[in-house]
């Protein structure tokens, strides 16, 4: 036994070897983890030949495979409450707007229905229906918002990023028209004036430019485009023309079309086109609706102003809400892409 003892002392070259690999590696695990490494390397028997630790790798445990796994299978930190906020702000704008989009589409569809427009004989004219301007603004509007919807409810980036460059042209395109409108305001009333007077000669013959002319002669009391005797243009009142509808205008240009205050009198403003303006002011309107519509948008300036001001900063809150939506996603993206490395590494 002393023999072998002594021969174990002994400096063979390979136990140097080995003692220099032993040195190398120390400076890199810590000390304790050191003096702890042959305890978990092989047993030394007396009277045996063992190996080296060096040359058996030891195998990582059950409880460092789960700690090196863990980073990867870590959840995603949990929303914040303003985060929930914000979504929540979201999808409230988006449903409102869905709701008045599907309101659009459902009366632009009421109306087409309800004149047969789909019909054989007046599908030809569909093009021009003002229905049809209901329609696909309120389809389109409805698209978008339940786009937004969509992608905020399941934080789905492509959709989020659709939506948000929509609403961005949406944006630009309505300060435009408004810096168009404010420089072109005489052109405006060269076209509001044409757009009077085709509505005018198309009075009996198309319902729909029947229904929007008497609306506008009713509610801001007023006869004709620029005076009551434009109605000489319609072939039906012309005073030309035969018929009891000649020299006469629409009841829409009565003071009171209202027989007896409940029937509706369709002959109140016959043979007005005769009579004298002295005369003609006790039974229709005289002034014309380009001038009424003057006067009522200077009169209500302040609220279309009011407005039109709150529907773009809608906009424009919805467009920031939504791109601080998109990036908390791509944060959590980040982070999680981040953990998967280090779970490699």
């Amino acid at each position: 036994m002393r023999r072998f003892q002594q021969l174990r002392k002994f400096p063979f070259p390979w136990s140097q070897r080995a003692n220099a690999q032993d040195e190398e590696t120390s400076l890199l695990i810590p000390k304790g983890e050191t003096e702890e490494a042959p305890a978990s390397g092989a047993s030394v028997y007396q009277g045996t030949e063992t190996k080296p630790a060096s040359q058996e790798p030891d195998r990582p445990s059950e409880g460092e495979k789960t700690s090196a796994a863990a980073p990867s299978a870590q959840p995603r930190a949990p929303d914040s409450l303003a985060d929930y906020i914000l979504k929540f702000i979201l999808l409230i704008c988006n449903l409102v707007f869905t709701a008045i989009g599907l309101a659009l589409l459902g009366l632009g569809l009421w109306g087409l229905i309800n004149k047969e427009s789909f019909a054989q004989e007046r599908i030809g004219q569909l093009g021009t229906d003002p229905m049809l301007v209901f329609v696909m603004l309120g389809l389109l509007l409805s698209l978008l918002c339940l786009t937004g919807c969509v992608g905020a409810l399941r934080e789905n980036y492509c959709l989020l990023r659709i939506f948000s460059a929509m609403v961005l042209t949406m944006v630009a395109a309505q300060v435009l028209a408004a810096i168009l409108a404010y420089s072109l305001q005489d052109r405006i009333v060269g076209v509001l004036r044409s757009g009077l007077l085709t509505a005018m000669v198309r009075y009996q013959d198309d319902l729909d430019m029947r229904f929007i002319t008497d609306e506008i002669q009713t509610g801001l009391q007023c006869c004709g485009a620029d005076n009551y005797r434009d109605w000489e243009i319609n072939m039906y009142y012309n005073c030309s023309a035969p018929g009891i509808q000649a020299c006469g205008v629409p009841a829409s240009c009565c003071l009171d079309p209202l027989e007896n205050g409940t029937v509706w009198n369709s002959q109140c403003g016959s043979k007005a086109l005769e009579l004298g303006e002295f005369t003609a002011q006790s039974v229709i309107f005289l002034g014309g609706c380009l001038g009424s519509m003057a006067r009522w948008i200077e009169q209500h300036n302040g609220l279309i102003g009011t407005v039109a001001v709150v529907l773009l900063v809608v906009q424009i809150l919805v467009l920031f809400l939504t791109t601080r939506l998109m990036d908390k996603i791509q944060w959590h993206r980040a982070v999680s892409r981040h953990n998967t490395q280090a779970s490699r590494t």
